[in-house]
């Protein structure tokens, strides 16, 4: 992997971010290339239960624990288009692999298993994804939108959503109020 290869990082949004899609943001880089890149916003619940989700699929919840799990939004790109995220285990037919700890899926399979209850462990539905241009992610790290990090566990499928953006500082061990919102670059 070179430096600019952020596959598997978080991008933490900096305090002076301020799109109301990604202020306050912690988002998951799924796949980086040359020709942009794909990643999943992990911290930002949408008004969707999975019940909905799997009503729309014409599937049903097991039982009211799955079905009033919240459904994340992903991104501003085709949020008609759910992604599983989730820990290693199963066979599904389109699963795309992060690292070894972390993979996405999107196909129907998978959310009739979890419907079922017999899902991947620590998975979550977001709808939509991000998307970067090729060269526009880069830009944006410079530009001091982001700050990468390479991808935590404890993050992606132990915490609450809503205290993922504060954590990320937190690991860090940065307090994020003493942060400048002005960037420089030697």
């Amino acid at each position: 992997m070179t430096a600019s290869n952020w596959t598997n990082h978080l991008l933490i949004a900096m305090p002076a971010l301020t799109d109301a899609d990604f202020a306050h943001s912690v988002t998951l880089v799924c796949e980086h290339s040359a020709d942009g890149a794909l990643g999943i916003v992990l911290n930002k619940p949408s008004p969707m239960m999975l019940r909905d989700v799997l009503q729309q699929m014409k599937l049903q919840a097991r039982d009211e624990l799955i079905g009033g799990q919240p459904v994340l939004f992903g991104g501003p790109v085709r949020t008609d288009r759910g992604f599983v995220l989730h820990r290693p285990g199963g066979e599904w037919d389109s699963t795309h692999r992060v690292s070894e700890l972390i993979q996405v899926t999107t196909s129907r399979d998978v959310l009739a298993a979890i419907a079922r209850g017999e899902g991947p462990s620590d998975a979550y539905v977001a709808l939509g994804f991000a998307r970067w241009d090729a060269g526009q992610l880069e830009r944006e790290i410079r530009d001091n939108a982001w700050l990468p990090v390479p991808a935590d566990e404890r993050l992606l499928f132990s915490l609450p959503f809503a205290q993922r953006w504060r954590a990320s500082w937190q690991f860090l061990g940065v307090k994020v109020e003493t942060l400048s919102p002005i960037a420089g670059n030697a």
